[in-house]
């Protein structure tokens, strides 16, 4: 039989894959959620639980983006390694200390990059890119390090601002930004299960169900997302934005 428990962190999972899919952010869902249903368990048991089915959800994103969006391989190679390096960094350092003095700096840069996306009615509809090669694998590589430590450490929110950063670093567009910014969400997800796995800190009997519905919620996600396009992709980039400074808004002075 079923548990409520499962049912309850299955949908989580699909609704997680599906927005994580489009812009990121998947994770104000499904780790909120996995906390609250099973409190029984440590913070760094429930996150090493929750990378397995992020893992499984952008991967199937990326693989959808990649037979449609033209991606830089090379700087993706580059990219992701430092990242996967940096959240393994991440995830060791949250077993040991923790990630709570770092919400106030998130709420902050948060609530500047909704009014700035807001307001800049042309931000990430098209691809404005003016970097040269080097420059690219400069800020790349410095942006996967941050990121890829961030993702590890706290979660929540970093596909967004790998978004952020494609498109503000960059110059691409929505579409092109999240398809690259998944790649490098592939890798972050990988670096922590690394970390969390080799010191026993996964549920495999909850991330493993959880992984197929992510699956299935990225699939549905991806595909809309590329048949709607940039404007679409946008306004959904501000819903998660707002979602995410909610999140940490009550973290920093409800709890």
């Amino acid at each position: 039989m079923i548990s409520p428990e499962m049912i309850i962190l299955c949908l989580a999972a699909l609704a997680a894959g599906f927005v994580d899919a489009i812009v990121g952010g998947g994770g104000l869902i499904q780790t909120p959620a996995t906390l609250i249903t099973l409190p029984d368990h440590s913070v760094a048991t429930l996150l090493g639980t929750t990378k397995i089915p992020s893992l499984s959800g952008t991967g199937s994103a990326a693989i959808q983006y990649a037979r449609r969006v033209n991606l830089q391989w090379k700087l993706l190679g580059v990219l992701c390694l430092i990242a996967l390096v940096a959240a393994y960094a991440g995830s060791k350092t949250v077993s040991i200390v923790s990630n709570s003095f770092m919400k106030p700096v998130i709420f902050g840069v948060l609530i500047i990059v909704a009014v700035y996306t807001y307001t800049k009615k042309d931000f990430g509809t098209a691809n404005t890119a003016r970097k040269t090669p080097v420059q690219e694998f400069i800020f790349g590589g410095v942006f996967a390090l941050i990121l890829g430590f961030y993702d590890g450490f706290i979660g929540p929110g970093a596909g967004s601002f790998l978004v952020l950063f494609f498109i503000s670093f960059l110059g691409f567009d929505f579409l092109k930004a999240s398809a690259h910014a998944k790649f490098v969400n592939v890798a972050t997800n990988t670096g922590s299960i690394l970390f969390f796995a080799g010191s026993r800190h996964i549920l495999y009997h909850y991330a493993i169900p959880m992984a197929f519905c992510n699956f299935f919620g990225s699939l549905i996600g991806a595909r809309l997302a590329i048949l709607k396009g940039n404007k679409f992709i946008r306004i959904f980039f501000l819903l998660v934005v707002a979602g995410t400074i909610i999140r940490f808004g009550y973290d920093i002075f409800f709890k």
